[in-house]
Protein backbone atom coordinates (compact mmCIF):
# COMPACT_ATOMS: atom_id res chain seq x y z
CA UNK A 1 0.00 0.00 0.00
CA UNK A 2 2.85 2.26 0.71
CA UNK A 3 4.29 1.54 -2.66
CA UNK A 4 0.97 2.26 -4.30
CA UNK A 5 0.58 5.54 -2.47
CA UNK A 6 4.08 6.51 -3.34
CA UNK A 7 3.42 5.64 -6.97
CA UNK A 8 0.23 7.63 -6.99
CA UNK A 9 1.98 10.58 -5.45
CA UNK A 10 4.63 10.40 -8.16
CA UNK A 11 1.94 10.29 -10.80
CA UNK A 12 0.24 13.30 -9.25
CA UNK A 13 3.56 15.16 -9.18
CA UNK A 14 4.16 14.28 -12.84
CA UNK A 15 0.67 15.49 -13.70
CA UNK A 16 1.30 18.74 -11.84
CA UNK A 17 4.58 19.19 -13.70
CA UNK A 18 2.80 18.58 -17.02
CA UNK A 19 0.08 21.01 -16.08
CA UNK A 20 2.72 23.52 -15.05
CA UNK A 21 4.57 23.05 -18.31
CA UNK A 22 1.37 23.49 -20.30
CA UNK A 23 0.52 26.55 -18.34
CA UNK A 24 4.03 27.77 -18.97
CA UNK A 25 3.58 27.09 -22.65
CA UNK A 26 0.32 28.94 -22.50
CA UNK A 27 2.11 31.87 -21.00
CA UNK A 28 4.71 31.61 -23.70
CA UNK A 29 1.98 31.47 -26.29
CA UNK A 30 0.41 34.51 -24.76
CA UNK A 31 3.72 36.37 -24.66
CA UNK A 32 4.01 36.74 -28.41
CA UNK A 33 0.60 38.31 -28.35
CA UNK A 34 1.90 40.76 -25.84
CA UNK A 35 4.91 41.12 -28.06
CA UNK A 36 2.60 41.85 -30.95
CA UNK A 37 0.99 44.53 -28.89
CA UNK A 38 4.43 45.82 -28.15
CA UNK A 39 5.28 45.79 -31.82
CA UNK A 40 2.05 47.63 -32.51
CA UNK A 41 3.06 50.16 -29.93
CA UNK A 42 6.41 50.48 -31.66
CA UNK A 43 4.61 50.86 -34.94
CA UNK A 44 2.42 53.53 -33.39
CA UNK A 45 5.49 55.29 -32.12
CA UNK A 46 7.02 55.07 -35.58
CA UNK A 47 3.88 56.51 -37.04
CA UNK A 48 4.11 59.33 -34.56
CA UNK A 49 7.72 59.93 -35.53
CA UNK A 50 6.72 59.80 -39.16
CA UNK A 51 3.92 62.25 -38.59
CA UNK A 52 6.26 64.52 -36.68
CA UNK A 53 8.75 64.42 -39.51
CA UNK A 54 5.95 65.03 -41.97
CA UNK A 55 4.83 67.99 -39.93
CA UNK A 56 8.37 69.30 -39.96
CA UNK A 57 8.57 68.99 -43.72
CA UNK A 58 5.18 70.64 -44.04
CA UNK A 59 6.28 73.49 -41.84
CA UNK A 60 9.44 73.89 -43.90
CA UNK A 61 7.43 73.86 -47.11
CA UNK A 62 5.01 76.35 -45.58
CA UNK A 63 7.92 78.57 -44.63
CA UNK A 64 9.27 78.35 -48.16
CA UNK A 65 5.91 79.29 -49.57
CA UNK A 66 5.46 82.24 -47.27
CA UNK A 67 8.95 83.55 -48.00
CA UNK A 68 8.71 86.02 -50.91
CA UNK A 69 10.60 85.20 -54.06
CA UNK A 70 13.18 87.61 -55.38
CA UNK A 71 10.90 88.40 -58.32
CA UNK A 72 8.17 89.55 -55.87
CA UNK A 73 10.45 92.20 -54.38
CA UNK A 74 10.42 94.82 -57.10
CA UNK A 75 11.85 97.75 -55.21
CA UNK A 76 15.49 96.88 -55.09
CA UNK A 77 15.25 94.63 -58.13
CA UNK A 78 14.09 97.58 -60.22
CA UNK A 79 16.84 99.74 -58.77
CA UNK A 80 19.53 97.17 -59.46
CA UNK A 81 18.46 96.42 -63.01
CA UNK A 82 18.44 99.89 -64.56
CA UNK A 83 20.28 98.93 -67.74
CA UNK A 84 20.67 101.78 -70.21
CA UNK A 85 22.38 102.24 -73.56
CA UNK A 86 25.65 104.08 -73.88
CA UNK A 87 25.24 107.83 -73.26
CA UNK A 88 25.99 110.45 -75.87
CA UNK A 89 28.54 113.25 -75.57
CA UNK A 90 25.75 115.80 -75.20
CA UNK A 91 24.18 113.88 -72.34
CA UNK A 92 27.46 113.51 -70.45
CA UNK A 93 28.23 117.19 -70.86
CA UNK A 94 24.74 118.06 -69.59
CA UNK A 95 25.46 116.09 -66.41
CA UNK A 96 28.06 118.68 -65.49
CA UNK A 97 25.58 121.53 -65.81
CA UNK A 98 23.39 120.54 -62.85
CA UNK A 99 22.63 117.64 -60.58
CA UNK A 100 19.00 117.73 -61.69
CA UNK A 101 19.99 117.01 -65.28
CA UNK A 102 22.16 114.14 -64.12
CA UNK A 103 19.36 112.57 -62.07
CA UNK A 104 16.76 113.03 -64.81
CA UNK A 105 18.95 111.15 -67.28
CA UNK A 106 18.74 107.33 -66.94
CA UNK A 107 22.31 106.82 -68.14
CA UNK A 108 23.44 109.59 -65.81
CA UNK A 109 21.83 107.90 -62.82
CA UNK A 110 23.50 104.63 -63.73
CA UNK A 111 26.94 106.23 -64.09
CA UNK A 112 26.50 108.17 -60.84
CA UNK A 113 25.34 105.05 -59.07
CA UNK A 114 28.47 103.19 -60.22
CA UNK A 115 30.53 106.00 -58.72
CA UNK A 116 28.61 105.85 -55.44
CA UNK A 117 29.36 102.14 -55.31
CA UNK A 118 33.08 102.93 -55.24
CA UNK A 119 32.45 105.24 -52.27
CA UNK A 120 30.29 102.66 -50.47
CA UNK A 121 27.24 104.93 -50.54
CA UNK A 122 25.18 103.24 -53.24
CA UNK A 123 22.29 102.87 -50.79
CA UNK A 124 21.50 106.58 -51.27
CA UNK A 125 20.72 106.06 -54.95
CA UNK A 126 18.90 102.79 -54.26
CA UNK A 127 16.70 104.51 -51.68
CA UNK A 128 15.93 107.38 -54.03
CA UNK A 129 15.00 104.96 -56.81
CA UNK A 130 12.82 102.92 -54.45
CA UNK A 131 10.94 106.07 -53.43
CA UNK A 132 10.40 106.96 -57.07
CA UNK A 133 9.04 103.48 -57.68
CA UNK A 134 6.71 103.81 -54.68
CA UNK A 135 5.20 107.02 -56.03
CA UNK A 136 4.02 105.20 -59.14
CA UNK A 137 1.82 102.81 -57.15
CA UNK A 138 -1.88 103.41 -56.59
CA UNK A 139 -3.04 100.13 -55.02
CA UNK A 140 -3.09 100.38 -51.22
CA UNK A 141 -1.88 96.84 -50.54
CA UNK A 142 1.08 97.25 -52.89
CA UNK A 143 1.94 100.62 -51.38
CA UNK A 144 1.97 99.16 -47.88
CA UNK A 145 4.12 96.22 -48.95
CA UNK A 146 6.67 98.39 -50.73
CA UNK A 147 6.70 100.93 -47.91
CA UNK A 148 7.53 98.21 -45.39
CA UNK A 149 10.29 96.92 -47.66
CA UNK A 150 11.78 100.41 -48.00
CA UNK A 151 11.64 100.91 -44.25
CA UNK A 152 13.36 97.59 -43.52
CA UNK A 153 16.01 98.10 -46.20
CA UNK A 154 16.93 101.78 -45.78
CA UNK A 155 15.35 103.27 -42.64
CA UNK A 156 15.75 100.60 -39.98
CA UNK A 157 18.85 100.99 -37.81
CA UNK A 158 19.37 97.23 -38.11
CA UNK A 159 19.79 97.36 -41.88
CA UNK A 160 23.31 97.43 -43.38
CA UNK A 161 21.92 99.75 -46.08
CA UNK A 162 20.56 102.34 -43.68
CA UNK A 163 20.63 105.88 -45.09
CA UNK A 164 21.59 108.92 -43.07
CA UNK A 165 18.54 110.87 -41.89
CA UNK A 166 17.96 113.33 -39.07
CA UNK A 167 15.79 112.45 -36.09
CA UNK A 168 12.88 114.63 -37.17
CA UNK A 169 12.46 112.82 -40.47
CA UNK A 170 12.85 109.44 -38.82
CA UNK A 171 10.15 110.17 -36.24
CA UNK A 172 7.78 111.33 -38.96
CA UNK A 173 8.37 108.12 -40.90
CA UNK A 174 7.80 105.99 -37.81
CA UNK A 175 4.45 107.66 -37.22
CA UNK A 176 3.34 107.37 -40.82
CA UNK A 177 4.23 103.68 -41.02
CA UNK A 178 1.01 102.92 -39.14
CA UNK A 179 -0.78 103.78 -42.38
CA UNK A 180 1.91 104.22 -45.06
CA UNK A 181 1.19 106.01 -48.31
CA UNK A 182 3.07 106.78 -51.50
CA UNK A 183 4.27 110.03 -49.89
CA UNK A 184 5.57 108.50 -46.66
CA UNK A 185 9.23 108.95 -47.60
CA UNK A 186 9.03 112.28 -49.44
CA UNK A 187 10.96 114.24 -46.81
CA UNK A 188 13.55 111.50 -46.47
CA UNK A 189 13.95 111.26 -50.23
CA UNK A 190 14.50 115.01 -50.49
CA UNK A 191 17.06 114.87 -47.70
CA UNK A 192 19.03 112.10 -49.41
CA UNK A 193 18.75 113.90 -52.75
CA UNK A 194 20.23 117.01 -51.20
CA UNK A 195 22.97 114.97 -49.54
CA UNK A 196 24.01 113.42 -52.85
CA UNK A 197 23.89 116.82 -54.56
CA UNK A 198 26.10 118.55 -52.01
CA UNK A 199 28.45 115.73 -51.10
CA UNK A 200 28.83 113.10 -53.83
CA UNK A 201 27.97 115.03 -57.00
CA UNK A 202 30.97 117.42 -56.92
CA UNK A 203 33.35 114.50 -56.40
CA UNK A 204 31.75 112.64 -59.28
CA UNK A 205 32.30 115.61 -61.58
CA UNK A 206 35.97 115.71 -60.63
CA UNK A 207 36.44 111.95 -60.71
CA UNK A 208 38.39 109.97 -63.27
CA UNK A 209 35.23 108.00 -64.05
CA UNK A 210 33.46 111.10 -65.39
CA UNK A 211 36.43 112.68 -67.16
CA UNK A 212 37.44 109.41 -68.82
CA UNK A 213 33.87 108.77 -69.97
CA UNK A 214 33.61 112.25 -71.45
CA UNK A 215 37.01 111.89 -73.15
CA UNK A 216 36.22 108.47 -74.61
CA UNK A 217 32.94 109.73 -76.03
CA UNK A 218 34.45 112.98 -77.33
CA UNK A 219 37.37 111.40 -79.20
CA UNK A 220 35.32 109.21 -81.57
CA UNK A 221 33.04 112.17 -82.27
CA UNK A 222 35.96 114.42 -83.18
CA UNK A 223 37.52 111.70 -85.35
CA UNK A 224 34.28 111.20 -87.25
CA UNK A 225 34.01 114.96 -87.85
CA UNK A 226 37.57 115.04 -89.24
CA UNK A 227 36.80 112.14 -91.56
CA UNK A 228 33.69 113.90 -92.82
CA UNK A 229 35.66 117.12 -93.45
CA UNK A 230 38.36 115.19 -95.31
CA UNK A 231 35.86 113.47 -97.55
CA UNK A 232 34.18 116.75 -98.40
CA UNK A 233 37.45 118.38 -99.42
CA UNK A 234 38.89 115.43 -101.34
CA UNK A 235 38.98 115.31 -105.15
CA UNK A 236 37.81 112.03 -106.78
Amino acid sequence: MVKLSMGSERKQMQRRQLVGQREGEGVVQLHPGTGNRGSNACCFCWCCCCSCSCLTVRNEDRGKRTKPDSCDIKIEGTANCEERPKPTVEEVRAWGQSFDKLMHCPTGREAFRAFLRTEFSEENMLFWLACEDLKKETKKSVIEEKARAIYEDYISILSPKEVSLDSRVREAINRSMLEPSSCTFDDAQLQIYTLMQRDSYPRFMNSAAYTNLLRDLSEPASESEENVDGQDGSVP
